[in-house]
């Protein structure tokens, strides 16, 4: 299979520096950096690690992906994040378990078959929880884990659950002033859209460096919103119970 790896980034060379020697060990048909106009070194590692880098145009996380997307040439993407939290050698479970299981996306879940987050405290935690229990009550899922960044699905997958449209964000943005990430609407509509989808366990290890990005309230009321105007409005192939998951 033709795998991209695909690293958003702003501000995070301490955890670059340690994690793209193990990503390339691995060697991936291809790896893109998106640069978020990062103040420190963290374009200049990436570029001279040989990778591909992408700065980005316009602020906010989402735009990351929409940007660079187009720029990515494998069928199937791995997305992670560059500070550490994501244990990079779990990604050949991920492509074993897509494949195998012939899925359109699996989550590298933090909370999956006794796997923990040491990077949560006490308001994430409840929010990841609470999120997740919301997803998989209004939309008829198993997941143990709709936030996290560290998963593969296939690259179209992207726009075939209109992830690049602007209409799923607008709302919850306005209302709160903030720029949201995809992956929970991700994972909300994989479901809706009734594709097949599933999890592996991989622990979230503490960041090695840089600062944390989380809007926590700001963020945790705008995905919320973001549910519920899913639930409400955008009703799709809504399968039976346990159809999608597997």
């Amino acid at each position: 299979m033709k795998l991209s790896i695909f690293i958003p980034t702003l501000n995070e060379e301490i955890g670059l520096r340690e994690i793209l020697p193990r990503i390339i060990s691995l060697n991936p048909h291809q790896i893109l950096v998106s640069d978020g106009n990062s103040k420190d070194r963290t374009r200049d590692i990436a570029q001279a690690s040989g990778v591909e880098v992408y700065c980005q145009r316009k602020k906010g996380i989402r735009h990351a992906y929409i940007e660079a997307w187009p720029l990515l040439k494998g069928d199937w993407v791995v997305t992670l994040s560059p500070d550490g939290n994501c244990v990079p050698e779990d990604i050949p479970r991920l492509v074993d378990k897509i494949t195998k299981g012939n899925h359109d996306m699996v989550i590298a879940s933090r909370y999956y078959g006794g796997q923990k987050s040491e990077d949560d405290d006490i308001i994430t935690g409840f929010g990841n929880w609470l999120f997740t229990k919301t997803v998989n009550c209004l939309f008829r899922g198993n997941y143990t884990d709709v936030m996290g960044i560290f998963r593969i699905y296939r690259k179209n997958l992207f726009y075939e659950l209109g992830l690049d449209q602007e209409s799923p964000y607008r709302l919850s943005e306005t209302l709160f002033q903030t720029t949201v990430g995809i992956e929970p609407l991700l994972s909300v509509r994989a479901l809706s859209y009734g594709k097949k989808v599933s999890e592996i366990g991989s622990p979230e290890p503490p960041r090695l460096g840089g600062e944390r990005k989380l809007q926590i309230f700001r963020w945790g009321a705008a995905y919320y919103t973001q549910f519920w105007m899913e639930f409400l409005f955008h009703k799709k192939n809504r399968p039976s119970p346990q159809e999608s998951f597997s």
